[in-house]
């Protein structure tokens, strides 16, 4: 076993040594192509969320073809007439402005069509109306919509991915207690613990390991989803760690296990880790849809290069990326078919603490590996040598992962204790 463990190691550390020539991208452009008519015409690629830079953008002055793709958060409400007056320089630099389909805006800027506003393009021929035009890139471009709308309330794809990560994890659970003859009256509570365990834990885990700040800058916004700087605002957590989630679920299982359903908390802990590696990968959809936890700049050529227009300016410049939410997606949903066969299919369920630990190596271990391409998130205040705060924080889970598997054989019981209480 300890071998495979080994090979498996050696694999992920092949593919993240060889994604880590991660390329420059001087001033924050990439390359592209607009084809005008069938004629291919140069440009260089601009996208950042900050209305300020977006703002000064012009006067850089670069003498090549340029498209800027504009975003959301450009054209803000509270900011709108300084959306408008960014706009207007942009056309007294001779830029063009196109929607998502690449039709030629000729209108004015209002608040009814702002949001209309997709890309701005300089080129050394101005293009008609009639012109029929398309955008190429060696790279993906990932520009979805937040949510889906319903009337006047978006439904954020980022909390429908929690909504299916604590769906699918009640159901699953549901089958495993089936599985096990437990009594369904026990899981109700155990949801109930780990949705908070998950949501507070996560919340404070951020907090404390990225951003301490604000506990001072803006209390609040810590344990709600509003955010008080600069007035009111609904804002949603956009901050959650898993590291913090997993010492709370830790906690809050413990006192499931004792004072609840009354069995070794390493029999929860197991079943349990089945279900968070499902929904870790949840998690992970959700912050792709939002375009946060990126990943290092990627050479435009690569396969798993994208450009994320919508993310935040403290990951750094807007180039390709690796997608990192889908290297730590996919690495979770094997994860949990591997730790789902093993329980199906052997008796390790009735070694106490084995699914466990194995859950936790291999988990931490891909947390590890793919922080090798991630991008910071916040301030590194725990580091050691080039590792990040994330890697530091995955080697004591990795190591706690070793020593459950190793104590596990003290806890094995029989298919007839698995069942208690009925």
């Amino acid at each position: 076993m300890s071998n495979i463990f080994f090979r498996i190691y050696l694999v992920m550390f092949a593919f993240v040594a060889q994604c880590l020539f991660a390329q420059e991208y001087p001033g924050g452009l990439s390359d592209g192509t607009l084809e005008v008519n069938g004629n291919n015409v140069p440009v260089k690629i601009y996208s950042t969320t900050e209305i300020g830079d977006l703002n000064a953008f012009p006067d850089r002055g670069i003498k090549d073809n340029v498209l800027v793709i504009l975003n959301e958060s450009n054209f803000e409400p509270a900011y709108y007439n300084y959306s408008i007056a960014t706009l207007a320089r942009f056309k007294e630099f001779k830029y063009q402005f196109f929607d998502k389909d690449f039709k030629l805006i000729d209108s004015p800027a209002t608040r009814d069509n702002i949001s209309q506003f997709k890309y701005a393009v300089k080129s050394d021929k101005p293009i008609a109306s009639s012109d029929k035009v398309e955008l190429e890139t060696p790279f993906k471009i990932w520009d979805p919509s937040k949510g889906i709308k319903l009337g006047p309330v978006t439904l954020h794809f980022y909390s429908l991915m929690f909504v299916f990560a604590f769906g699918f994890g009640y159901i699953l659970m549901t089958r495993i207690f089936k599985i096990d003859n437990v009594n369904q009256k026990y899981l109700e509570p155990l949801f109930t613990w780990t949705l908070i365990g998950t949501i507070l834990g996560a919340r404070l885990g951020h907090v404390i390991f990225y951003q301490p700040e604000l506990f001072k800058e803006d209390f609040w916004s810590v344990f709600l989803p509003i955010s008080t700087k600069n007035g009111l605002k609904f804002t949603g957590f956009s901050g959650l760690a898993s590291h913090g989630a997993t010492i709370a679920l830790i906690l809050t299982t413990l006192y499931y296990s004792f004072r609840i359903i009354k069995k070794n908390p390493f029999w929860v802990y197991d079943r349990l880790g089945i279900v968070v590696a499902l929904g870790g990968a949840f998690v992970r959809m959700g912050n792709f849809f939002n375009s946060e936890i990126v990943g290092k700049p990627a050479d435009s050529n690569s396969p798993f290069a994208l450009l994320f227009p919508q993310q935040s300016s403290e990951y750094g410049l807007t180039v390709p990326r690796y997608p990192s939410q889908l290297f730590e997606a996919v690495g979770y949903v094997a994860l949990f078919i591997l730790l789902w066969i093993l329980y199906r299919k052997t008796n390790k369920k009735y070694q106490q603490g084995w699914l466990f630990g194995l859950f936790f190596i291999i988990l931490w271990a891909i947390r590890f590996f793919v922080e090798f391409l991630k991008e910071p998130q916040g301030d590194e205040f725990i580091q050691i040598g080039s590792l990040n705060t994330g890697q530091v924080l995955s080697i004591p889970f990795m190591i706690a992962g070793v020593i459950i598997m190793i104590i596990s054989k003290k806890f094995k019981i029989t298919e007839a204790e698995n069942g208690k209480p009925e």
